[in-house]
């Protein structure tokens, strides 16, 4: 039978949606779900996803076979940028259908795949296809990522707003409290985030929260249900 495949994106760049499905995996990992992250495309390193290791530490395991064959992320760049821009300088353009034939190796051998992305849902990955118009493509459910830091209101709607537009079904939102200020800024945004989902009819979809030692045994049961 064919693994899950469920993607992870963030409302922008450095929202923490490497941590958070780094998370995710070692919670479902535990739950007895056979589970791996995939990288969509890594900008800024060379070799192996540095964003895969990171999720592989988080899980509590080591680099896997399908990391070092680069199977969970066959593209690397090393210059810091969007994923086109950064194959550009190398002279190479992203091969998608080589991320699709990846993924399925994947859900050959796992029963779900996370599949991270790079920056927010409208980062090109090549000049004509955003990776938000990959996952409506691809059929892939989302579980989006936002935090406190201000201006997360104005991001997380608009980014509710692209997957609303294009079909592509958000199962949940993770907030990333991680280094939070205290003050009324981070409940009253997570408030607003809320309202909406409702707003934008998206009915059902759970606000989940991810600590600094990651998500506690509530939050857990619902990671359990992506």
């Amino acid at each position: 039978m064919k693994g899950r495949v469920i993607a992870v994106s963030g409302i922008d760049t450095g929202i923490g949606k490497t941590v958070a499905t780094g998370h995710i995996a070692r919670t479902l990992s535990q739950a007895g779900v056979r589970v791996i992250t995939q990288k969509i495309a890594q900008t800024g390193c060379e070799g192996i996803s540095g964003d895969i290791a990171v999720h592989r530490e988080i899980m509590g395991i080591g680099l896997q076979d399908v990391d070092l064959d680069g199977t969970t992320c066959p593209w690397v760049f090393g210059y810091p940028a969007s994923p086109h821009l950064a194959a550009a300088m190398e002279g190479k353009e992203i091969d998608l259908l080589a991320i699709r034939r990846a993924t399925f190796i994947l859900q050959k051998r796992y029963d779900l795949v996370l599949l991270e992305g790079a920056g927010g849902l409208l980062v090109p990955l090549s000049e004509e296809l955003l990776f938000a118009d990959y996952l409506r493509d691809a059929g892939y459910g989302l579980v989006l990522v936002t935090s406190p830091r201000l201006g997360s209101i104005n991001h997380t709607l608009l980014s509710i707003e692209a997957c609303r537009s294009r079909g592509i079904e958000l199962r949940a939102i993770v907030y990333n409290r991680h280094g939070e200020e205290p003050g009324p800024i981070a409940d009253d945004t997570r408030r607003m985030v809320e309202k909406g989902l409702k707003r934008y009819g998206v009915n059902g979809v759970p606000v989940i929260d991810l600590g600094s030692g990651g998500f506690d045994p509530d939050a857990a049961s619902l990671i359990a249900n992506l």
